[in-house]
């Protein structure tokens, strides 16, 4: 008998911001992923950025962790050249670079993939439509609802076509159009293992906004998931979030947050509209719920003035987490770029957001 041979691992590499990062850069990483073995993602700091196109909101640690926190990525390569060299690839054995369907330049205008496509060793991944940075810090900014406003119920979407995807930036149209976000099964389900619990696994819920997913959240997750075997994370509506909280929140809309969500390694499954209050329906209905676990910060009453924790401490199984951070907040992040914006100005603010991996 012939011994079968092994095929050789494909590593690759991608790099980028991830300023703010949401499920566009995650769906880039899992498109990436699905080209080869083993994905190495280098994250440019601070100082990098800043000299090619501006100062970033989130600071380089926090795009480090946020990075490494994406289950499609196996190695996180802080303070990455913002020109993509086949040295550097070479260095972490890296095969081939994938990048979005858009060009890249450094401050002085040359692609920052020039050398790695003359070398063939470049491949491109569609860029997400109807979500980007740029869009984001607008929601921030101009304080409206609109992204509240699109359909959320995922059964009603056309499916026919999923591989739409909004226009590059060019010299014509320097700015990259921005579509609605529009849900599908099939988004959810590449974003979703359909892993379920095995018999004996202690089921941990949370649940919560997630707005503007960051290392905060992302944190206080790994330490849920540290209470038990498999981790369930309700996610709030629009409107149910909005009416407790006021203002234009939340700033991504229900599916938007879903999917960043899901994209979390410490997440297994994740409900869909989660009510606000945690009820039995919560507790037995999908899997049963062991642990119920949330922040040592105060939660804010529900619609009815109860406390939406009111049946998991009766029961016994309320368990409450060491927040994170206090000053990584999704209203901290929004003070951050109204800062950014009056030290800046939004034009300078939008021109960076051209470099993210998506």
């Amino acid at each position: 008998m012939s011994k079968t041979m092994k095929r050789k691992p494909i590593r690759i590499w991608v790099d980028g911001c991830f300023d703010v990062m949401h499920y566009g850069h995650a769906n880039a990483l899992r498109q990436a992923k699905a080209m080869g073995d083993y994905l190495v993602v280098g994250v440019h700091s601070d100082a990098e950025i800043e000299k090619h196109k501006g100062p970033t909101v989130m600071k380089e640690e926090e795009r480090y962790a946020t990075v490494a926190a994406c289950k499609w990525v196996d190695h996180v390569v802080p303070n990455a050249p913002y020109f993509t060299s086949l040295e550097v690839m070479d260095s972490y054995s890296c095969d081939f670079c994938v990048h979005g369907d858009d060009i890249t330049t450094l401050c002085d205008g040359t692609d920052c993939y020039q050398a790695v496509k003359d070398a063939g060793r470049y491949r491109e991944c569609k860029r997400t439509i109807g979500i980007s940075t740029t869009e984001l810090v607008g929601r921030m900014l101009l304080m409206t609802r609109d992204h509240h406003k699109r359909k959320s119920s995922i059964a009603s979407i056309n499916n026919e076509d999923l591989s739409t995807f909004s226009s590059s930036p060019s010299k014509q149209s320097p700015e990259t159009k921005i579509s609605h976000f529009l849900p599908t099964s099939r988004r959810i389900v590449q974003f979703s293992e359909g892993k379920e619990p095995n018999p004996g696994d202690k089921v941990v819920y949370v649940d919560g906004t997630f707005d503007l997913f960051h290392v905060g959240h992302i944190e206080f997750l790994k330490r849920a998931k540290a209470l038990g075997d498999y981790l369930l994370v309700g996610v709030h509506e629009d409107q149910i979030v909005n009416a407790i909280k006021g203002s234009n929140y939340p700033l991504m809309n229900l599916h938007e947050r879903v999917l960043s969500v899901l994209a979390c390694r410490y997440v297994d499954e994740v409900i869909i509209g989660a009510p606000y209050s945690v009820d039995n329906n919560v507790l037995s209905q999908v899997y049963k719920v062991d642990i119920v676990a949330h922040g040592n910060t105060p939660s804010l009453p529900d619609l009815n003035d109860k406390d939406p924790y009111e049946i998991p401490k009766q029961k016994g199984i309320y368990v409450e987490i060491e927040n994170p951070s206090a000053e990584l907040t999704t209203a901290g992040i929004v003070d951050r770029i109204i800062k950014h914006r009056i030290r800046f100005g939004f034009s300078k603010i939008k021109f960076l957001t051209f470099r993210v991996i998506y």
